[in-house]
């Protein structure tokens, strides 16, 4: 059994219209029959007072005999009641036709009719070159109660339902044959699309995932599925390009902590072995190298704990949900850089208190990272600007400097892990490379974002927004 779907296309289209054919034939058929038939019953139910004039009358003159309404061929017959001939049966001709010798055989079991009318018209066999006669009977008055016997050949009813068998064999074949010829054309046609889609398929199953199906309207069931299809692809290609992505972090990722470790490192090594080396001898160099191995260490552990949280915040660890006020943590980061910087002009604007619920360490951590990146990378004599707000549901804390700010290349990219907006400036100064991302991750994890744009008349403005009162992601 075939399994293509164009081969079991073809295969029900041309079974229905076989099925009908067949069905229209027999129907045809048999209303032809039982009308022909009719017909017969009719001539024999309205001429059949003629037979008796055709058996009294003269038996020559055979041209005269088909004025009595019965068809060339018609036998009129005279039995008694033991279905015994009495007479020649008279056999009707017409002008020009040869006399036959075809007689209908009666079963004598049937010459029952009742008196002076004839019985129901019947079928019996006939011999010579009548297969079937169709008969009348009934016993006549005036041949002393004998029976008289019509029987009218069914030849030409044969003939005609012959030739109708074989016009519907012939045109029923002409019929399946043009189907199937016209059926397999369209259904090509029809496949046509889904043929493209399979030859798009094998391009996505080699590796190419921007390729899309066509046709993808609404308008046809295929179009309907190539919509359904493009849609589903849109989606895969975009989950294969998120874990591209995801990977390409992760490698950049540990790439950049490798060579952020790496420095302080080699640092410890080169004191450790200063120290072996005999730095023992000199008190300022052995005090030199035990205050760099410890700086060093303490470089590497707040790294590791930063990463560690940026770990947390990316595997969706829960965080601490409680109601937390940006104002008070604004309040206290702004004093913390008050004290790390006291001669830098620091500005709070929070006139009142902004309540979310969140996670008060991690909003700490993100804020002070906030200004400390503006405190690392301004100009000593540039003021800082901390506000905090709220408007329609979403809470509001913007840091602004008036620094150099950032290009479109550095704005994209500064809440990446390990990114330097300035590659020149020292690691002792500028850390490595994570306060930002870790603001990125908390508010990401509070269900806000962290943005950087520029302000107005020179710098940058970096802007955390989390919505109010909601629990964290």
């Amino acid at each position: 059994m075939t399994r293509s779907l164009s081969g079991r296309l073809l295969i029900g289209i041309v079974a229905l219209v076989m099925a009908g054919l067949l069905v229209a034939d027999l129907v045809t058929y048999s209303l032809l029959d039982s009308s022909l038939l009719k017909r017969v019953d009719d001539q024999l139910a309205g001429n059949w007072p003629a037979a008796v004039g055709i058996l009294g009358g003269p038996s020559e003159g055979p041209g005269d005999r088909a004025s009595f309404g019965f068809p060339a061929g018609t036998v009129v017959e005279l039995l008694d009641a033991n279905g015994k001939l009495l007479a020649p049966p008279k056999v009707l001709t017409t002008t020009g036709t040869t006399p036959t010798n075809s007689l209908p055989v009666l079963p004598h079991t049937l010459l029952n009719a009742g008196i002076d009318k004839p019985s129901a018209p019947y079928t019996v066999r006939g011999t010579g070159d009548v297969d079937q006669y169709r008969v009348i009977d009934w016993p006549e008055d005036s041949f002393e109660g004998d029976f008289v016997v019509i029987a009218v050949p069914l030849t030409d009813m044969e003939s005609t339902l012959s030739e109708l068998l074989a016009f519907e064999v012939v045109i029923g074949a002409g019929v399946v044959v043009a189907t199937a010829l016209l059926a397999l054309f369209i259904i090509r046609i029809g496949l046509r699309p889904l043929q493209r889609m399979g030859a798009v398929a094998q391009d996505i199953a080699a590796g190419d995932l921007s390729r899309r199906v066509e046709p993808a309207t609404k308008d046809t069931e295929i179009g309907r599925l190539g919509l359904a299809l493009n849609g589903m692809l849109g989606q895969i290609e975009s989950a294969f390009a998120e874990r591209t992505q995801s990977e390409n972090r992760l490698r950049r990722f540990i790439a950049d902590a490798s060579h952020e470790l790496r420095t302080p490192l080699t640092s410890v090594r080169g004191y450790a072995e200063m120290l072996r080396r005999g730095a023992e001898k000199s008190p300022e160099d052995s005090a030199l190298a035990r205050r760099r191995i410890e700086d060093e260490a303490k470089r590497m552990s707040v790294m590791v704990d930063d990463m560690l949280v940026l770990a947390r915040l990316g595997q969706g660890r829960p965080l601490e949900s409680q109601p937390v006020d940006l104002q008070a943590i604004a309040r206290d980061a702004v004093a913390d850089a008050h004290a790390v910087a006291p001669q830098r002009e620091i500005s709070l604007d929070a006139p009142k208190p902004v309540i979310v619920t969140g996670d008060d360490t991690r909003l700490r951590q993100a804020l002070g990272n906030l200004v400390r990146n503006a405190l690392v990378h301004t100009p000593p004599e540039t003021p800082i600007e901390v506000a905090v707000g709220s408007d329609n549901g979403v809470a509001r804390v913007t840091v602004s400097d008036h620094g150099p700010g950032l290009d479109a290349d550095d704005a994209r990219r500064v809440f990446e892990p390990f990114y330097r907006a300035d590659p020149s400036r020292s690691r002792d100064s500028g850390g490595v490379g994570l306060g930002l991302s870790i603001v990125a991750a908390v508010a990401s994890a509070h269900g806000g974002q962290a943005t950087v744009k520029q302000t107005p008349g020179g710098g940058a403005t970096f802007e955390l927004e989390l919505p109010s009162g909601s629990r964290p992601a």
